[in-house]
Parts: C-alpha cells; sequence; structure tokens
C-alpha cells in the first residue's frame, strides 16, 4: 500500500475508470487516456495537481459543448455507481473540478451538476469560485441545498459555505461578515444526519476565528434545544474554548475559582528532537461542590524568528468532587512529522484550567 495520498491516483485507478467510461463515451480511447494521464510531470504532481491534470485530460476526451459534457460526466458517474463504486469516493473530486474549471461561465447548467455530482463525490472545493462571481444567486442556491431531500446536497450548502475551508480559496465576503451564512446554519443546526452536523460545526468553528461574538450569539441561541444542536454547538467552540473566551467559558460555566494546580514536574529541562517531553502535576478543586474542570497544556513552539506560538492540546474535561485532586501525567512527543517544522532554542510548556494559565515551565529543544 502507498504511503502518500496522492498515489490513490494510480495505474491500477486509471485502468478501472478508463473502462467504465469506454462503455459511456463514443470515440474514447483507453490506451489514449493513460497515455495522457501518465506525461512526464505526473510523478511530480501532488495530489490537487493530479486531480486537475485529470480533469484537463478528461476535457480532452468529452464533448466541446459544456451543457453535453456536463450530461456525460453524469452518465459515467451512474455507470461507475452501477459497478458498485461508493458515493463518496475521493478520488473522484475531479469531477467537480472539471465543472469549476470549465464550466464557471455555465452558471445554470453548473449547478445542476453539482447536485447530481455532490451525491456521489463532494463538490465543496469547486462551488466556492461561484460564490465569489455569482454571491446573491449562489448563496440563495446553496440555503436552497440546505433543505434538500439527500443528506449530501444539504452538506454542500455547509461545507461550501464555510469561510476558511482547509486547502480551498477562503471566502473573504463570509470572513468579514458571515450573516448572510446563517439561514443555512440554523437550518442545519438538528439535521438528522451527523455528518451534516459536523459540517455545521465547522463552518461555525471557521466563523470564530474572525467573528466570535457570531458563534457566542449561535450558542445563546440555540444551546439546549437539543442533545444534537449541543454537541454541534460544543465542537463548533472549540476555538473559542482553546483561546479561552470568556463569554464561552462562561456559557460552559468554566470558572476557575478555588481551583489550583500544584507539583509541576517535568521530567527534563532539556530534549532532542525526536524525544518526548514527560511531566506530571496535581489539579484540585478547593470547594465545597463540584466543578467542572476543562484541563488543557500548551506547547509554544519556537517559530524560526525566534518568538513563540502557542498549541493547545486537550486533556479531560470533566466534573471534580469538592475539595478532590486529579494527578496528570502526559507525554508530548517532538518526533519529527510533516505538519510541524521543529526549530532548536527555547519553548515553554502551560498547564491550563477553565482557559486560564496556571503554571508555566521553560525547556530546550536541541538537536
Amino acid at each position: 500500500m502507498s504511503e502518500l495520498f496522492k498515489d490513490i491516483y494510480n495505474q491500477a485507478f486509471y485502468q478501472q475508470f478508463a473502462e467504465v467510461v469506454d462503455n459511456v463515451i463514443e470515440g474514447f480511447s483507453s490506451d489514449t487516456f493513460i497515455n495522457k494521464i501518465f506525461d512526464e510531470s505526473f510523478n511530480d504532481m501532488e495530489l490537487k495537481a493530479r486531480m486537475a491534470h485529470t480533469s484537463t485530460v478528461l476535457h480532452y476526451f468529452l464533448d466541446d459543448d459544456f451543457d453535453v459534457a456536463a450530461k456525460q460526466i453524469i452518465a459515467i458517474i451512474d455507470a461507475l455507481e452501477n459497478k458498485g463504486i461508493a458515493e463518496k469516493s475521493v478520488e473522484y473530486m475531479f469531477f467537480p473540478h472539471y465543472i469549476e474549471q470549465f464550466g464557471l461561465d455555465e452558471y445554470e447548467t453548473a449547478i445542476v451538476a453539482f447536485e447530481r455530482i455532490t451525491k456521489f463525490t463532494s463538490c465543496e472545493f469547486a462551488v466556492r469560485p461561484f460564490l465569489v462571481k455569482y454571491p446573491e444567486p449562489m448563496l440563495a442556491q446553496m440555503i436552497e441545498w440546505s433543505r434538500h431531500a439527500h443528506p449530501s446536497v444539504r452538506r454542500l450548502a455547509s461545507e461550501g459555505s464555510r469561510p476558511r475551508l482547509p486547502w480551498a480559496m477562503a471566502l473573504h465576503a463570509y470572513k468579514a461578515n458571515p450573516a448572510p451564512l446563517l439561514s443555512i446554519l440554523t437550518t442545519l443546526r438538528d439535521d438528522n444526519d451527523e455528518v451534516v452536523r459536523r459540517s455545521v460545526a465547522n463552518n461555525l468553528n471557521d466563523i470564530a476565528k474572525d467573528n466570535p461574538d457570531f458563534v457566542v450569539n449561535f450558542a445563546h441561541q440555540y444551546g439546549g434545544e437539543s442533545v444534537n444542536t449541543d454537541k454541534l454547538i460544543k465542537h463548533a467552540c472549540r476555538t473559542l474554548l482553546k483561546q479561552g473566551h470568556p463569554a464561552i467559558l462562561s456559557f460552559y460555566g468554566l470558572s476557575c475559582e478555588h481551583l489550583s494546580v500544584d507539583n509541576l514536574v517535568v521530567e527534563c529541562d532539556a530534549l532532542h528532537i525526536g524525544e518526548s517531553l514527560a511531566f506530571e502535576f496535581d489539579v484540585t478543586n478547593h470547594d465545597i461542590k463540584s466543578r467542572k474542570v476543562r484541563l488543557e497544556y500548551a506547547i509554544h513552539y519556537r517559530k524560526k524568528n525566534g518568538q513563540l506560538a502557542p498549541k493547545v492540546f486537550k486533556i479531560s474535561e470533566r466534573d471534580y468532587a469538592a475539595s478532590s485532586s486529579m494527578h496528570i501525567q502526559r507525554k508530548q512527543s517532538f518526533k519529527v512529522i510533516t505538519t510541524r517544522v521543529f526549530h532548536v532554542g527555547g519553548h515553554r510548556l502551560s498547564i491550563i484550567v477553565n482557559g486560564q494559565t496556571f503554571v508555566n515551565h521553560d525547556f530546550e529543544l536541541l538537536t
């Protein structure tokens, strides 16, 4: 099995795909398709580049009329499903990319195609240029999709409109003012599909990074409405909780009164890249009644410019009985990973209780 996600686009995948298309598109040549896919630049392409490359090669075989080409894509999807290819197959996200790449000027046809394609593979990336080019009609369409019978179409309404969707273009208009999204978010707040609700939570979490009051108000308005909505709101507030946002801490009853952190012991004051930092401490509730305690720690990683940037890690959130203590032990790995670059020098460990830093400990990271 390949270790690289981009290698979902491999010889076996394209061969299977070509065999299906050969039975759908007149004049299609499997050999020519495979040869065009595996050109001299293919091996150096990353995942999204391979996705775009696939839609470009497919364009060579589809009709020049976009309306006809969109119908051909839907016919291919029908044939794939008839062969047992499951919906939500990430490899086939080149279909919505095709609509984005070649249909941005064909709004009506593109909308029909998106509604069908997203039931097979997600269109959340591809709809975003349409939200930018056609802000009012596309938003109205997304609102309409939020009421669709199919959960994948409803999810497209919330996921496609996320202001800060990872790996996608930002929607700056909604970063500045998320109010137009409220209809989608409220419609789907108690959706019967968990995947849809999680998408709504992620949309709200995006909004919280630029407009925290919007999410605080949402929490106050819909908190306590249902178990599902409460779970959604809690997930939506995860960034605000990690930031120690006062209004959200208050909303969840997370006060620091009568709490203490004692006996912090850090295994070493210096460690090498590849090792782990072990530490332990005690948390005590001195109150005469039980208290809800959200326990976190932060590693203040050293950046290239020498400044420290905290990354918060959740330990637990639970009730502590009156006059009770809990001994906590943790390890933080400094093993080399692709998502973080380590810089040697001073770092800091912080113990955070209910959004407030109680104690810090400085340590050195060595080569």
